[in-house]
């Protein structure tokens, strides 16, 4: 039975936090609650969590604040921010001190729920994107992260660009299995919308290329999930 994801709900409106802390409850999540930010830091640093929700308007301490000595504790914990405000330095502000996503009140819940789900799965990968693994050897392929080399046989080795081999690695990395395309479109560009998701597609054609000395080696595109890699025996 899978342990249900906690999350540290930070809402300073009470009757307004009482509701969302419900809701998510009810969609099963666990869900700690604070009314401040003061609050909310005691409770992080009491219990473990998966993922937090903050208020950007607070009294004692605003969200802001909170979310950087949250990170000064755990770097890799997301954060959501909720604000009654949509000023382009607040937003700016928020993603400064990483945030993962920014909801503007009042907002449909549901979309709370698609953010949370989302980010949670992306967080799931990032352990493993960080790898410190560096060499790969897979069918007739030698691959340098590092170097940025792919060797075919006893060729020489070719150079690859940046985007070509973070691509390629995070591929490897999910050997056989789907990379997802918002995981891959997050730690490479940096974003997830209709351009950069062409640019990849652009960048997963040219590793097809490099690629097709060898038929064993396929990179499967999973219609509106991302790529598979598969080495065949």
């Amino acid at each position: 039975m899978n342990k249900k994801k906690r999350i540290l709900l930070v809402e300073d409106d009470t009757n307004f936090g009482i509701i969302l802390r419900d809701f998510l409850k009810m969609n099963d999540y666990d869900v700690i609650l604070a009314k401040n930010g003061m609050e909310g830091f005691e409770k992080f640093k009491k219990f473990q969590f998966d993922i937090c929700i903050l208020d950007v308007m607070m009294p004692y301490k605003d969200g802001f604040t909170l979310a950087s000595e949250i990170k000064n504790i755990s770097q890799d914990i997301p954060i959501i921010f909720l604000t009654a405000k949509s000023m382009k330095e607040d937003v700016l502000k928020g993603y400064k001190v990483g945030a993962d996503d920014y909801l503007k009140k009042p907002f449909d819940s549901d979309v709370l729920l698609f953010k949370i789900k989302a980010i949670l799965k992306r967080n799931k990968y990032s352990s493993k994107v960080d790898s410190e693994v560096t060499e790969f050897s897979f069918s007739s392929f030698h691959f340098n992260s590092k170097l940025r080399h792919l060797k075919f046989k006893q060729e020489s080795p070719i150079k690859l660009s940046p985007k070509e081999n973070m691509l390629l690695k995070l591929l490897l990395i999910h050997i056989n299995d789907l990379m997802p395309r918002e995981l891959a479109l997050t730690r490479i560009w940096h974003d997830d919308n209709y351009f950069t998701s062409r640019s990849m597609d652009v960048y997963i054609a040219k590793l097809r290329k490099q690629l097709q000395k060898d038929p064993k080696v396929i990179i499967n595109n999973i219609h509106g999930e991302g790529f598979r890699l598969i080495v065949e025996q």
